[in-house]
């Protein structure tokens, strides 16, 4: 696979950015957001929290290091499109089983290279993460904007329905038994809590608060995923259904989620934190960690407010106790954690299985498993 179709790029906003297409012969749109990785891209096209996205990487060169089996984070591409600025198809490198381009063309992942990505990321951070797509250049502008238009937002979306197994899954293990809410887990969340000796149950996601307690779990897990925390009342009505039961953590949306469980609410981020290279500060310990991200949604803090000032454990009176504050996000003060005492349960916003530190965080997972004693 080679680039050499000439394509263009439009956001809603009537911007266009024109490239070379490199992926299957077809078009699409999507929520255009951002990555700021170095590495990592195959992670990202098949973690199930961009369902319903076009990644456009910072990073110049993409694909220098081939795709593998073991980098997968679940059994397909999520992903929608992927917008660059140099692609590479090359499978020389050491690990590598395939060629980037090749692997996204057979998983029908649109592409684009060439594009002025750093004016596009630039548009994104001043305008906020928008809807777009990809468009062979032969396609009427207005037509592509009428395709833009029509892509739904991805405020309201529930997109977590769409990557959750239609029937439980489950892991051996001699130690405690997880039993998790999948609304788009990772690959490697599974493999953490697999290498602590957990006995893992996946559930789906519409699975009431009766299907989980059935399962006699010494740990709930509330997975990531893609979407809206809001548009999934569902799933929160069983998490509030859940607490103070059994000890429960979530991460990234299971964090959004298990936060408007107990009355607090969420809201939508102007460009989303995506990337490997996120400052969070652990205020238990003072330590700072350089955290990997991915989510277009955060939680409010006391009194409405998106921006925590404070570097110390803000407090929040919820319907099920006492919240506190356990992180910070350093880029924009917003809320990275939270710990309930009361009811046996805390969360994190950012990914401490992904460990670009590179093992910054990956001792929340023994955090996490103390809670189920």
């Amino acid at each position: 696979m080679t680039a050499g179709t000439p394509g263009y790029v439009l956001l809603e906003d009537g911007s266009r950015y024109d490239g070379l297409l490199c992926g299957p012969e077809t078009s699409g749109t999507g929520e255009v957001v951002f990555n700021t990785a170095m590495t990592g891209y195959q992670e990202a096209v098949t973690d199930p929290s961009y369902a319903g996205q076009v990644i456009t990487f910072t990073y110049p060169m993409v694909g220098n290091y081939g795709v593998s089996e073991e980098a997968m984070e679940s059994d397909r591409a999520h992903a929608r499109g992927v917008i660059m600025r140099e692609a590479k198809n090359g499978d020389d490198a050491a690990t590598a089983e395939a060629g980037w381009l090749d692997w996204l063309a057979d998983r029908g992942v649109w592409a684009i290279t060439g594009v002025n990505t750093r004016a596009l990321v630039r548009q994104i951070r001043e305008r906020g993460a928008m809807r777009g797509g990809i468009f062979p250049a032969g396609l009427d502008p207005d037509e592509a904007a009428d395709r833009v238009e029509a892509e739904p937002s991805m405020a309201g979306a529930d997109f977590a329905s769409r990557v959750t197994p239609p029937e439980p899954v489950e892991y051996p293990g001699d130690g405690p038994h997880v039993v998790a809410i999948d609304t788009g887990i990772k690959a490697s969340i599974v493999g953490q809590l697999r290498e602590r000796g957990c006995r893992l149950t996946l559930l789906p996601c519409a699975s009431g608060p009766g299907v989980v307690l059935e399962r006699d779990p010494d740990l709930i897990f509330l997975a990531n995923g893609p979407g809206d925390p809001a548009a999934v009342d569902r799933v929160v009505a069983t998490v509030r259904d859940l607490v103070g039961k059994r000890p429960l953590v979530g991460i990234c949306l299971g964090h959004q989620l298990l936060c408007r469980a107990v009355g607090l609410e969420t809201f939508k981020l102007p460009f989303g934190h995506r990337g490997s290279n996120h400052p969070v500060k652990d205020l238990e310990t003072g330590v700072i960690e350089i955290t990997s991200q991915n989510h277009g949604f955060a939680v409010r803090g006391p009194g409405g407010n998106e921006r925590i000032e404070a570097d110390e454990p803000v407090r929040w009176q919820t319907d099920f106790g006492e919240a506190i504050l356990s992180h910070i996000n350093l880029y924009d003060r917003t809320v990275e954690g939270l710990r309930l005492p009361e009811a046996d349960a805390m969360t994190v916003q950012h990914h401490p299985e992904a460990g670009p530190g590179p093992r910054d965080s990956r001792h929340l997972f023994d955090r996490f498993l103390e809670l189920a004693g």
